[in-house]
């Protein structure tokens, strides 16, 4: 596992991907801190880390786009696969260089609460539990980019598959005022993600028995959910989807409120994309 971390290290230190990824995060960090605690003279340095998180939409796929698509391409995943590894390690080790990657520029960006302490009165707590919040926000969006490209050979495809992923979750929580909050435009849009998941789970399989076995166990669920109490599907979707949004959680604590139950599912959705990239390598790794 840390021979795979050292690697890709090497390659995104090698590569300038790291540099330009400390480097972009860090000018709207300044840029942030000039517009909110130097010009509008407020104290609260979360303001910063609440503008700054838009930029995730560019740099987790600038990130995550080559990590597993590159190796795919170029048949170097093969040479991981015969190494006396599990895919479980080599999944791990690949995160693990991605998130020392992000780590970086956010250490450098614990030094300016401090340093505005010393001219001014800033709460360093609520400070720093929203730079923690912002790390666990980070690191579960790449997470999710990863997964991404696990599913492709083509970086630029990944790049932009996974673009999509961080807008939508960008925008997900205002999209939730646009959705049919009817039982019929609930039950439209539950059946386009019960396909979508029987796909995902098909792709990851390549089994179309279990793809359409779990698209079978779903829409009984629902069906049986809608015979129960066709009112419990009223509002469904809006509100599903206000709480999947990673960037609504984060905002709690850019509110001023730490919110120990963002944390646990930021790790949750992070456990759950890296085991996704996992059974994707396996599938790869005993049918490629």
């Amino acid at each position: 596992m840390f021979a795979v971390m050292r690697h890709e290290l090497t390659m995104y230190y090698h590569s300038m991907k790291a540099y330009v990824f400390g480097a972009f995060l860090l000018v709207f960090t300044g840029i942030g801190a000039l517009m909110y605690n130097i010009n509008a003279a407020y104290a609260n340095f979360e303001y910063v880390l609440g503008f700054i998180s838009i930029t995730f939409i560019v740099l987790v796929p600038l990130l995550t786009m080559r990590v597993m698509a590159e190796e795919k391409a170029q048949k170097t995943d093969q040479l991981l696969f015969s190494l006396p590894i599990s895919t479980t390690e080599i999944v791990l080790g690949k995160f693990l260089a991605m998130s020392v990657v992000f780590l970086v520029p956010v250490l450098i960006i614990c030094i300016f609460p401090w340093f505005f302490s010393l001219y001014g009165d800033v709460y360093l707590p609520t400070s720093y539990g929203s730079i923690v919040a912002f790390l666990f926000l980070g690191l579960s969006l790449m997470s999710m980019g990863m997964f991404v490209s696990c599913l492709t050979e083509s970086q630029s495809m990944a790049a932009g598959i996974c673009a999509v992923l961080m807008l939508f979750m960008y925008y997900c929580d205002t999209l939730a005022d646009y959705v049919s909050s009817s039982v019929l435009g609930s039950l439209v849009a539950i059946a386009v993600l019960v396909l979508a998941l029987g796909a995902i789970v098909r792709m990851l399989t390549k089994s179309n028995l279990a793809g359409l076995l779990v698209v079978l166990l779903l829409a009984g669920a629902v069906a049986g959910v809608y015979f129960y109490d066709s009112a419990m599907l009223e509002s469904l979707l809006p509100n599903v989807m206000s709480q999947l949004s990673l960037f609504t959680r984060f905002y709690t604590f850019v509110n001023g409120v730490f919110d120990l139950t963002a944390l646990v599912y930021d790790l949750s959705v992070i456990i759950f994309f890296l085991f996704l990239c996992v059974q994707a390598l396996e599938k790869r790794r005993y049918n490629g």
